[in-house]
């Protein structure tokens, strides 16, 4: 499997979920084009529309140490179908890193992969904004 690495430390990162509330735990791993990972979980406050996705978790942390180049993503959670990123984190990514590979996996360990413009056809994007800018 392509993406072995990178699903393992999703799922080591959902071990580090904070989900008092929902006890949904979500782990997220994104790799940059020279081969570094970041990883991200969940994590829930009280407000809950407050709550911070892995998934942007996870870049947040790859934009903050300087990385702006990445190739893919990797989702873990202990649910049995496969795990999308919803859609706020579907614009940040698209934002963020562009039309990536999307790893979803599902609670029995299987992985399938989708790139970023089937998950979110018709972004809005940066392009959109230098027209009105």
């Amino acid at each position: 499997m392509k993406y072995t690495k990178l699903i393992k430390a999703a799922n080591k990162a959902k071990q580090r979920s904070h989900s008092p509330y929902s006890k949904f735990r979500v782990g997220a791993a994104i790799v940059t084009r020279s081969g570094r990972i970041f990883t991200g979980c969940n994590i829930e406050n009280s407000s809950l529309s407050l709550t911070m996705c892995a998934e942007r978790t996870a870049i947040s942390k790859a934009i903050s140490e300087g990385q702006r180049q990445f190739t893919a993503i990797a989702i873990a959670s202990d649910a049995k179908d496969f795990i999308t990123p919803c859609g706020a984190c579907r614009q940040v990514l698209m934002d963020l890193a562009g039309n990536i590979n999307v790893v979803m996996t599902d609670g029995d360990g299987r992985s399938k992969t989708a790139r970023m413009t089937e998950l979110l056809p018709m972004p809005f994007t940066n392009a959109v904004l230098t027209h009105i800018l």
